[in-house]
């Protein structure tokens, strides 16, 4: 089934969850050990919602928390389950793009849901993006504990439809000043550097971007940016964010350039703005987002992000 398919039978919009509603938790990468699904539970519920989780969210085959065929029944029950107003990913990794061609995305795009995660959901988001319907990057069950009540809330607003506003102040002379409008587009940078040339690519024209990672080395962001820059994508965005950069390593002898260094030398001689350390990615002040809606952003002496 065909992007512009799907795009045609998205008829219906995405409802705001309300008391009681149902989010389904699946794990549709690596696996996850239960207290972290327990605890997300908890929370969940005490937040006026219901939880349940699919049969597979348990599940260990090697790396992953199921084969690619219990993953992808496990998803695919979400999907289909008209009760089910969210589907909240229980952590990242690996493993979403093995099942993400093989789902059957048409009762997901009749009756839509929110989907939430981030790191390697960013396939979902992208796929779910791509036909044009919103989804949420944002917190999931394995670092709920770890997570700042700031994050949690943010996580609970978003689904509720309630407005959200981070502000932070401007640190450094690598905060580029400005404003922009747009839809917000992007998620795991090297997930997204994979999606480059392919149809779940984003749209790029008129959208601010939002990048993150962890565990790559400073030469990697290099490179996976200068392919961005060589795509043009820097020629068609109207803002920049870049997250948590999480366990950014170097090299021996190292690059010879910082993070930092590295954005500024592809993005400051154009007429957007940039902010750093924005509070959302693998970090534990990962606040939500909500991809596909429109965002305003400000970065002056502070950084003020405005969604809802």
């Amino acid at each position: 089934m065909n992007i512009l398919f799907y795009t045609f039978v998205a008829m219906s919009i995405i409802q705001f969850l309300q008391p009681n509603d149902l989010i389904r938790i699946i794990a549709p990468a690596k696996a996850i050990e239960a207290e972290f699904v327990e605890f997300a539970q908890e929370f969940l519920e005490k937040n006026g919602f219901r939880v349940l989780a699919g049969k597979h969210t348990l599940g260990r085959w090697n790396y992953l928390s199921g084969t690619d065929a219990e993953r992808m029944a496990n998803m695919q029950e979400a999907l289909d389950d008209p009760e089910c107003k969210a589907i909240l990913c229980a952590r990242g990794g690996y493993g979403s793009v093995r099942i993400l061609e093989k789902l059957n995305w048409a009762g997901f795009l009749r009756e839509p849901k929110w989907l939430v995660g981030f790191s390697d959901i960013t396939f979902f988001h992208n796929h779910i993006q791509a036909c044009d319907l919103p989804s949420i990057h944002a917190t999931m069950p394995l670092n709920f504990k770890e997570n700042t009540e700031e994050s949690l809330n943010s996580l609970v607003d978003a689904l509720s439809g309630n407005p959200r506003i981070y502000q932070y102040p401007a640190e450094n002379e690598y905060f580029k000043k400005g404003t922009a409008a747009g839809k917000l587009v992007g998620g795991n940078l090297a997930v997204l550097h994979a999606l480059m040339g392919t149809p779940k690519q984003p749209e790029f024209r008129g959208s601010i971007l939002f990048i993150e990672d962890i565990g790559e080395y400073l030469y990697a962001i290099d490179r996976m940016l200068y392919s961005l820059e060589l795509a043009g994508v820097f020629d068609k965005i109207s803002g920049l964010i870049v997250g948590g950069m999480t366990n950014i390593s170097d090299t021996n002898p190292p690059l010879g350039f910082t993070l930092e260094e590295i954005i500024k030398e592809k993005t400051w001689y154009r007429s957007f703005p940039v902010c750093m350390n924005f509070p959302a990615g693998h970090i534990d002040d990962n606040r939500a987002l909500v991809f596909g809606e429109i965002a305003k952003l400000e970065v002056g002496e502070k950084v003020v992000f405005r969604q809802g």
